[in-house]
């Protein structure tokens, strides 16, 4: 017998916080992260000042708002590359409501992972990919982004590679991890590892999920390492297919393909499976993967909520929804009710939806 994942029923929740005290006015990523007692958020670039009704963020009198950094741009006082907010619910029933943004010694919103000195917030962004909580650090994985000239498309981008930053409560100041003399371990043509990150604790492992373009269609690779040595990029494995983990990264094999460098992986109890959720595309579809084991093998996306939306004024790009995910550590009823978010560009809020499964099991 094998998992099949089937939906029974989806609850739309809406965009979240929206209610902040920092005139906070949108932001992407929205990776969660679980503490003890309370859970990290992990977000991208986050926009301070106000919303001009009926126009967009992007697009203000019909003009693009550009690539380079949006601080002083009409209403918006402040763009942050990354930032975060400590939640205190551990369910989604309810939207997400209690929450306080982490913040500078002035009570404003501030970088998790700063820029260097020599990086010029008009060319290059630090967004967030997934992390993990170990022996009281916090564990931050990131893309170094170079931005591109203007397009249709907002926004348009370069990733340049992946790195790994470390903190903790005490001041939420976080330093990269340098290796061999750059903070990106993970270049420019290699995996972006860290776009989901799950502990394994009964096998004492960390597996860590990357994506790279491969022939044009994103490919997602799989490395692991103990714990004790998340910050030893040269002890890392990657998967090489069958029961083999490899040290070449060159030798990797996928484990599955048509997915963004933003996902989630988890152990659902009651699937009695592993669950990875993640956009497909950008067509609107937050879709969910089963696997028997960590590397797979995985199945074929099931769409788990199709985003539907429509806009009040015509834009001169698409649609665009991305950064699907679950947040396990939100499920109730041991994992039949799980809780995603997505993006969509223009609402520019993480988006939450409750999803309640129904277990399908099909013989083999």
């Amino acid at each position: 017998m094998t998992t099949s994942l089937k939906v029974k029923s989806v609850r739309d929740l809406g965009i979240q916080f929206t209610k902040n005290p920092h005139r906070m006015i949108g932001q992407d990523g929205a990776f969660s992260i679980p503490l003890n007692g309370e859970t990290l958020w992990f977000f991208g670039d986050t926009l301070i000042g106000e919303r001009t009704p009926g126009e967009s963020l992007w697009y203000p009198c019909g003009q693009p708002v550009g690539t380079k950094d949006m601080s002083g741009k009409g209403l918006i006082e402040k763009m942050i590359n990354n930032t975060g907010l400590l939640l205190k619910e551990n369910s989604g029933k309810d939207g997400l409501n209690n929450f306080q943004y982490i913040t500078n010694e002035k009570g404003k919103i501030k970088p998790l992972i700063e820029l260097l000195p020599d990086e010029n917030p008009d060319l290059i962004r630090i967004w967030c990919l997934h992390g993990i909580y170990l022996d009281k650090k916090i564990y931050l994985y990131f893309l170094k982004i170079k931005m591109l000239d203007e397009t249709v498309w907002p926004g348009t981008f370069e990733v340049l590679g992946a790195g790994l930053a470390v903190g903790d409560k005490t001041d939420w100041r976080f330093q990269r991890i340098n290796y061999r003399g750059s903070d990106l371990p993970w270049k420019i043509d290699e995996p972006k590892f860290g776009s989901a990150v799950f502990e394994d604790k009964e096998n004492n492992w960390l597996y860590l999920y990357g994506v790279v373009p491969v022939d044009s269609l994103q490919t997602c690779y799989l490395a692991r390492i103990r714990p004790s040595q998340i910050e030893e990029f040269e002890k890392h494995v990657y998967y090489g297919g069958g029961d083999n983990w490899i040290k070449n990264i060159k030798e990797a094999v996928p484990v599955f393909t048509n997915v963004p460098n933003e996902l989630s992986v988890s152990y659902n109890n009651y699937l009695g499976s592993y669950l990875a959720v993640h956009s497909y595309d950008l067509s609107g579809d937050i879709v969910g993967r089963v696997s028997p084991n960590p590397w797979g093998p995985w199945s074929e996306p099931v769409v788990l909520h199709k985003v539907k939306t429509k806009r009040e004024k015509e834009l001169p790009y698409t649609i665009l929804i991305y950064a699907g995910k679950e947040h396990p550590e939100l499920c109730e009823k041991n994992g039949k009710v799980i809780y995603l978010t997505y993006i969509e560009f223009e609402e520019y809020y993480p988006h939450l939806i409750e999803v309640e499964l129904e277990l399908e099991l099909e013989n083999i």
